[in-house]
């Protein structure tokens, strides 16, 4: 199950990509937000990165107009390690070195399809399980 988390700013591609993974049946926990009305990203990235630390859910997305706000929200909590992906290399190389278990986009900086390139990447890529960078990933989470 993915969790999935925005603000008002990340609403629209928010919904576009419950929509998209849906199709793909894979299950979704949406944390919000549920609209466009104004709202304070750091409430919806902590759920979004919550269900991902407590293992109800394997991986995250959270989305804001940036992606930065959201990401550092998420970050904050222990055992997540949420990366701010604007393209698919990017998605691919922080699964691979990184294991990230969230992804973090901004709907400001990015189209429609590219997201689901970057969420489609993201999902299907796995850790390399490289011992260099489970050491690297060790580190960070001391």
């Amino acid at each position: 199950m993915i969790s999935i988390g925005c603000d008002h700013g990340g609403y629209e591609l928010k919904e576009k990509v419950v929509a998209f993974l849906k199709g793909k049946n894979i299950e979704v926990k949406d944390c919000g937000c549920y609209s466009k009305d104004s709202v304070d990203y750091p409430i919806f990235g902590r759920a979004a990165a919550e269900a991902v630390a407590s293992g109800e859910c394997e991986k995250g997305i959270v989305i804001c107009t940036t992606g930065i706000g959201i990401s550092i929200s998420a970050n904050k909590v222990k055992g997540v390690r949420c990366a701010l992906c604007s393209d698919t290399l990017s998605a691919k190389m922080t699964r691979l070195h990184n294991d990230a278990n969230m992804l973090a986009m901004g709907a400001g900086m990015i189209g429609e399809n590219l997201a689901y390139d970057i969420v489609e990447t993201f999902i299907g890529t796995e850790f390399s399980g490289e011992e260099r960078h489970q050491r690297r990933i060790d580190l960070i989470e001391e």
